[in-house]
């Protein structure tokens, strides 16, 4: 059945391909490839011989109905990125809408995750996490992006290049404030390094050690602000509500005085005062 097909591919190290990645690549028809020439060695590695058809930020809309109408036309097309899973700050995102749009069956073939492996191995709270991408080039969109999350809670994951590595950190600390951070460079590669420390000593480190290779950088969230604690009137307002809802005014006092700090006694007198007004 014709379909796309969104495969993972190794992040680094090319053992982590998976069974089922392989079979996806033997068995469709043609290969949608960010950089043909990164593919084909994957594809040489695996003795795997595909048409291959280029498909990048600059000429996805064109390519991406050239290879859309293929699919209509009975193929099936495997699109893979340089390294990881297509589609997340990738060109593939636009091609997996097109065909959706267009009623077009699209299937996905999990692989590694340059995003998911640095979160993983962050020492950070996984929990909740945002990823943010890269950030812009410009300068003004950049601080503006940071404003935007400012006061977000989640986990923070960015990509970042090595040229722009200081700049971004420098500018994280400046808008955000001293986090902790994890810097995870060449990640399943030979010289894999994964760095735990905080913006500041960051921007320190990388002052003086010139950064190499791709960074996923995964950043601590914002401090939860801590609600302001009830006002008098309003924790007799929650006591007299619980009465109302059934329970006695005694253990409605109890109950209000754990959560806020009140005492019972002050909760009870005052909430019984107010019901004989």
């Amino acid at each position: 059945m014709s379909r796309l097909l969104v495969v993972g591919t190794p992040i680094g190290n090319l053992g982590d391909l998976s069974p089922r990645g392989v079979k996806a690549l033997e068995e469709c028809d043609f290969i949608a490839a960010e950089d043909t020439r990164v593919t084909l060695k994957l594809l040489n590695h695996f003795g795997i011989k595909k048409p291959l058809v280029s498909y990048y930020e600059h000429n996805l809309r064109e390519r991406g109905e050239q290879i859309l109408g293929r699919i209509q036309g009975g193929e099936v097309c495997a699109v893979v990125t340089d390294a990881g899973m297509p589609c997340i700050s990738d060109p593939g995102e636009d091609l997996v809408r097109l065909c959706a749009q267009a009623g077009v069956p699209v299937e996905v073939v999990p692989g590694p995750s340059a995003v998911i492996s640095a979160l993983a191995v962050s020492g950070l709270s996984t929990s909740r996490f945002a990823f943010e991408g890269f950030l812009s080039v410009k300068r003004s969109s950049r601080m503006k992006h940071l404003e935007q999350i400012k006061e977000d809670t989640h986990t923070l994951i960015f990509y970042e290049a090595p040229h722009k590595l200081l700049s971004t950190l420098q500018d994280l600390y400046q808008t955000l404030g001293d986090r902790k951070i994890s810097l995870a460079r060449e990640l399943t590669k030979l010289h894999e390094e994964v760095l735990r420390t905080t913006l500041s000593q960051a921007v320190e480190y990388y002052t003086q050690h010139p950064p190499k290779g791709e960074f996923v950088l995964v950043l601590e969230g914002a401090q939860p602000k801590a609600e302001a604690p009830l006002e008098l009137s309003e924790a007799v307002e929650l006591v007299r509500a619980l009465a109302e809802g059934g329970q006695s005014l005694s253990d409605a006092a109890k109950e209000v005085a754990r959560q806020t700090g009140y005492r019972k006694g002050e909760l009870y007198k005052a909430a019984l005062e107010g019901s004989s007004l």
